[in-house]
């Protein structure tokens, strides 16, 4: 019993520890953001690894999301002679929460995992202690252009996973399925919603962003300096950031439709 009591206790206090860890780490983050955007250089250059990296893995995601989407709804629709409404139920269903949600995890698998790997090298290679030693800031140089590049990446992935899976969905509802090309574009254009719908997942999808590339970067700079430390916190990366970003996609969902 006192044992048990005794690992309760230290698992509590090690998880508090984390959390001042990971804030302090967000804060001394986002001191040096500004800085970023005097160096484009390093910037772009995040911005393709993070990104354009994350660009096919995406498209065909969403492309066969969109496709399932359409089937599935078309045969639902169906019965109640609603056949019309296939476009909004595609769109509305990618934009307000596939589009963000699906495009999120599939980015914390890809670019999240990479990050954390790439920063727990550096620092089990002392690359990190190197870079200290010659005066030079990790975070300016590291960890900041890291940070701005996934958050600004992960809402255009978002939006590229929403208009390819739309298309997706036209796709399998004209040339399958023999729905009328206007119907499928004048229900969708009249019924989504700029404001409730558009806005409301790049909120969504600019959330997960940020908080994706956060536990990332501090996975990966918290990590024990081993292989097996840079291994686990990899894959706490991975089944932290989805357990957030359902937990996130919730809430902001209770937020923004709770009131309709």
């Amino acid at each position: 019993m006192i044992n048990s009591l005794q690992h309760l206790g230290a698992y509590t206090r090690n998880s508090f520890s984390k959390v001042g860890r990971g804030t302090g780490f967000l804060l001394q983050t986002l001191s040096y953001l500004f800085s970023v955007i005097a160096r484009p250089r390093l910037l772009m250059a995040q911005l393709y690894s993070v990104g354009v990296l994350s660009f096919l893995i995406i498209t065909i995601s969403g492309l066969f999301v969109g496709m399932v989407l359409a089937l599935q709804g078309y045969y639902t629709l169906s019965a109640f002679g609603a056949e019309a409404s296939l476009g909004v139920m595609v769109a509305a269903s990618l934009v307000r929460e596939l589009g963000p949600v699906v495009s999120a995890l599939l980015f914390a698998g890809r670019a999240g995992s990479a990050l954390t790997a790439e920063i727990g090298l550096m620092k089990a290679t002392e690359q990190l202690s190197g870079m200290e030693m010659m005066a030079i800031d990790p975070f300016k140089r590291i960890i900041a252009p890291r940070f701005l590049a996934g958050c600004i990446s992960m809402p255009l992935l978002a939006a590229l996973f929403s208009a390819i899976g739309t298309l997706g969905g036209y796709l399998v509802g004209s040339g399958l399925l023999g729905l009328d090309d206007g119907a499928y574009w004048s229900q969708m254009q009249a019924k989504i919603d700029f404001q409730d719908d558009i806005i409301n997942g790049v909120i969504k999808s600019a959330v997960f962003g940020f908080v994706i590339t956060w536990i990332a970067l501090f996975e990966g700079y918290d990590s024990i300096p081993t292989s097996e430390g840079v291994s686990r916190s990899t894959t706490r990366t991975v089944v932290n950031s989805a357990f957030s970003i359902l937990g996130l996609d919730f809430i902001l969902t209770a937020l923004m439709f709770g009131d309709h």
